[in-house]
């Protein structure tokens, strides 16, 4: 038996534009909603975590631990839309899991965030017990999980170069998933 209808109207869910203005509040630089179709995965995403970069398979929001191109291509399918924002750095690196959170209180269920970089919570992480200190806060990356970061923004509008050096300014993303 299911519960009994009392009649009670459901709470209208904000509209997806105030999350922008959460993110910036957040530390984002900036945010936009869009089409979650116009994100992109390609299964050389991941190789170059694994053949790139230090923190491969060190955390449990890096590969191996992640999910590849593939499920993430599957579970985008389940998704309209997404707030894309652009991360400040290091400073801020729970962006993603607040704005998830915030989004998913406020009625959408379905709220999936993905952060900016490798996971920077603990010097050295619970991998080898699979016991995440930081569940709550830690989040993969867009990368992390075969996400074409480059391909993404610019489908989006948002021009961005490849950082030649370290005079270059570097631009990080994140994503939540919204509905």
């Amino acid at each position: 038996m299911g519960k009994k209808k009392t009649g009670a109207k459901k709470k209208p869910k904000p509209a997806l534009k105030t999350f922008i203005k959460r993110a910036i509040a957040l530390g984002a630089k900036s945010a936009k909603v869009i089409n979650a179709s116009t994100v992109r995965t390609a299964p050389w995403v991941r190789l170059k975590c694994r053949f790139g970069c230090h923190d491969y398979g060190k955390s449990l929001v890096c590969p191996p631990h992640t999910p590849t191109d593939e499920e993430m291509k599957k579970t985008i399918k389940c998704y309209k839309k997404a707030i894309l924002f652009e991360h400040p750095g290091q400073q801020k690196k729970d962006i993603a899991a607040k704005l998830e959170r915030e989004i998913f209180l406020s009625g959408y269920y379905k709220a999936l965030g993905l952060a900016a970089r490798s996971c920077l919570f603990c010097k050295k992480c619970a991998v080898d017990s699979m016991d995440c200190r930081h569940a709550e806060r830690a989040r993969p990356s867009m990368e992390a999980c075969g996400i074409d970061v480059y391909e993404t923004l610019r489908a989006n509008g948002i021009d961005i170069e490849v950082v030649k050096n370290k005079k270059h300014p570097a631009h990080f993303y994140g994503i939540v998933f919204v509905e």
